[in-house]
């Protein structure tokens, strides 16, 4: 089916709205995207299969519009090129600039995949250039009618001339009302575009053909089968014109480095001269003519973007820097074009982002509610006479008013460091809140935090952990919070964790605290516990965790070669472990959760006790191990350390159990960090980030321990991975 005006409206309608309702949410720039698979009626209207996958495009209302369309419709772009440009989306129906429905590409974006550009690997940055070359073959018969008076082919800069004046008309102008006073106090003058049009320098002769308009990594899919291995999406801004700029667009927007940058010019231009020699005539000039323009061009669409942003939510001070470097950026890579003299200095544009704020929400952006700290206590934990009510009301009331310095995300909490008066003296102290967010994980098993800090306090342990100060819910921000004793520098700043690895005599004594935990009484923390089962508990969660995956991260891992939730407990459960004496475990010593202290006594301090449990005490230690990815020396000093540490009846048969438990914490994380790659869920937590970042390496691991091969369907797909 064409992509005519879907009929019926009432069948459309629904399923538009059903797509809404229960369709997976895929954000984009200018879209709202919905994945969902077809409903009996509305396959049955567009001739296509029941259950087909299929993408629900409706524009996002809040989008400022910054960008120049040659065809108003993508419909129409699609419907053009359909036969023509093999594997683009097919748009199989469209309700008239309202909503639209298209074929689904079935991969994940190369964004995703590596979000740090400069890591993208050079075979996807030349595959990247040869299919923008490959487009030079669609010509002007191919493509929508122009609109009138659109250049002529081969004149280039008549091309360039013409993006220049639809930027004056399409962007700037209707949006200069609301920010020329910005604009001119950056050094941005209204007549800026116009002077622009008038320099656009001589140019080749290049013949036209069928522009992108805007590939970067959130435009290119890097499919699971391999055929094609990448597709281009998003045809809102395609166009009509000099292939050249559509290299230099995708050079600026992609923000390559240097060598990228020169890989894909020579890929491109390789390319190029196979289907269309004369469109590389004038490479090397006329290219750096055209990232000139662009960077100059794009000044208006940047610093429009960041200051609709700051017009709808006041922002924080990180938010305002951010912000401020971003417009400093876009004005610095204009100026010369755009006669921007002098480029006002960093502190300078701050200044002027925090005023405008400030006039827009009428409140200056440091500003913090001056209202009473109401809250109220957790009956189950009763208070403590060194912490006191008014020292609770202290914290919460601080809590706010944090500078960003002094907050510390994690996964599943945001740590937020005040000063409060503790036993006489004021000393730096947690205020800890449970984030919101997916939670993929079964903790049926695991133990309440304030529980196990309190049990290790009143028994007298010798483990570094925080001391609960104050539990309760409210205060200036919604939810629940604990107030606990801080480990950190004595002047509030942040901790020091051991990311590089553990000195010796911190290894010592993260195994001597393991050891303390075998003092504590495990059965009156969870009396249901005992030395059966640990390995399959952990073997069942693990599955529960994989069947639990959003359905486009099991996808990709099974693209590929990670088994699915059924295999994977199939072959986990081949193995058992040696019966030992349960322990309270801490159970998620990643570098993050330990804390270098001053106390000579421990030398390291044990934080983020939420994932507390009773188990096997050699789980502890292995998972340690593979979180900090312990180098085998220092691995091989902690084993020996806790082997004679601990009695006989914890340790018994550890030798051959250590590889089980080392396998299921190398699969797992194959798992739990392709769904933080694929989600972009906290990336801003340091453990996060730093295990993405080489989730190649984790996930050759976890193949090599499932005794799997990597599925090569498509080649770019393990490419695609940060290595």
């Amino acid at each position: 089916m064409n992509a005519a005006l879907a009929r019926p409206p009432t069948v459309y309608a629904e399923f538009v709205r059903y797509a809404e309702e229960n369709g997976r949410q895929l954000q984009g720039h200018h879209h709202t995207n919905y994945c969902v698979p077809l409903t009996p009626e509305m396959a049955s209207l567009l001739r296509q299969p029941v259950n087909d996958s299929v993408l629900v495009r409706i524009p996002r209302p809040d989008t400022l519009r910054v960008v120049f369309k040659t065809w108003a419709d993508e419909a129409a772009v699609l419907d053009a090129i359909r036969g023509t440009v093999e594997h683009a989306p097919v748009c199989l129906a469209h309700d008239w600039m309202t909503s639209a429905v298209h074929t689904y590409v079935q991969g994940v974006p190369l964004s995703k995949t590596c979000r740090d550009v400069a890591k993208v690997d050079r075979s996807l940055v030349a595959a990247m250039a040869e299919g923008l070359a490959r487009l030079t073959r669609v010509d002007r018969d191919a493509v929508p009618p122009l609109p009138h008076g659109w250049p002529s082919p081969p004149e280039s800069r008549e091309f360039l001339r013409t993006v220049v004046e639809l930027t004056e008309r399409d962007v700037r102008k209707p949006n200069w009302d609301r920010y020329q006073g910005m604009f001119e106090r950056l050094g941005v003058r209204s007549g800026a575009l116009m002077r622009l049009a008038g320099r656009v320098p001589p140019m080749a002769r290049r013949p036209f053909s069928l522009l992108h308009g805007d590939l970067h990594r959130d435009n290119v899919i890097v499919t699971r089968d391999g055929d094609p291995p990448l597709v281009f999406v998003d045809w809102e801004l395609a166009s009509y014109g000099d292939p050249l700029y559509d290299l230099a667009v995708h050079l600026v927007r992609t923000g390559h480095t240097p060598a990228q940058r020169n890989a894909a010019i020579a890929a491109w231009a390789k390319a190029v001269r196979q289907w269309s020699p004369e469109a590389a005539n004038g490479l090397d000039d006329d290219l750096r003519h055209y990232i000139a323009f662009e960077r100059a061009l794009s000044v208006f669409p940047d610093v429009m973007r960041v200051l609709h942003t700051l017009e709808l939510r006041l922002p924080s001070e990180r938010r305002l820097r951010d912000a401020t470097v971003r417009v400093h950026g876009a004005l610095t890579v204009a100026a010369g074009l755009l006669d921007i003299d002098p480029v006002p200095p960093l502190g300078d544009v701050w200044w002027l982002l925090k005023r405008w704020t400030e006039f827009v929400h009428g409140a200056p952006v440091d500003r913090v509610r001056r209202v009473p700290v109401q809250w109220h206590p957790d009956r189950a934990h009763p208070g403590r006479q060194d912490f006191p009510d008014p020292c609770v009301d202290r914290a919460l009331a601080d809590e706010c008013r944090a500078p960003e310095g002094r907050r510390m995300r994690g996964t599943r909490h945001l740590n937020t460091v005040v000063v409060s008066r503790v036993d006489g003296a004021d000393v730096p102290v947690v205020v800890r809140r449970r984030v919101a967010g997916p939670e993929r994980r079964n903790d049926s098993r695991t133990l309440d935090e304030h529980t196990v800090l309190r049990a290790l306090e009143e028994e007298g342990v010798q483990v570094r952990a925080p001391r609960v100060l104050a539990l309760g819910e409210g205060g200036r921000r919604p939810g629940a919070f604990a107030v606990e004793t801080y480990l950190g520098p004595r002047d509030g700043s942040a901790p020091e964790h051991p990311a590089d690895g553990l000195r010796p005599h911190e290894a010592e004594s993260v195994v001597d605290q393991l050891y303390e935990l075998t003092r504590v009484d495990y059965l009156a923390l969870d009396p249901t516990a005992s030395s059966d089962g640990f390995y399959q508990q952990r073997v069942d969660e693990l599955g529960d965790l994989v069947r639990r995956l959003p359905d486009e991260v099991r996808a990709l891992a099974e693209g590929l070669g990670l088994p699915g939730h059924r295999q994977l407990h199939a072959i986990l459960s081949r193995h058992t472990v040696e019966r030992r004496t349960p322990t309270l475990l801490h159970g998620d010593l990643n570098p993050w959760k330990l804390v270098r202290t001053l106390d000579e006594r421990f030398g390291i301090g044990l934080i983020g006790w939420d994932r507390a449990r009773v188990g096997d005490p050699l789980y502890d230690l292995v998972r340690h191990t593979c979180l900090a990815r312990t180098d085998d020396r220092r691995k091989h000093f902690m084993k020996r350390h806790w082997e004679r540490t601990l009695p006989r009846h914890y340790t018994r048969g550890w030798l051959s159990d250590w590889s089980k438990y080392e396998r299921l914490e190398i699969v797992r994380a194959a798992y739990e960090d392709l769904d933080h790659l694929v989600s972009g869920s906290h990336l801003n937590v340091p453990r996060v980030r730093t295990a993405v970042e080489s989730y190649a390496w984790t996930l050759q691991a976890a193949l090599a321990e499932l005794n799997l091969e990597p599925r090569r369907d498509n080649p770019y797909l393990l490419r695609a991975l940060p290595q």
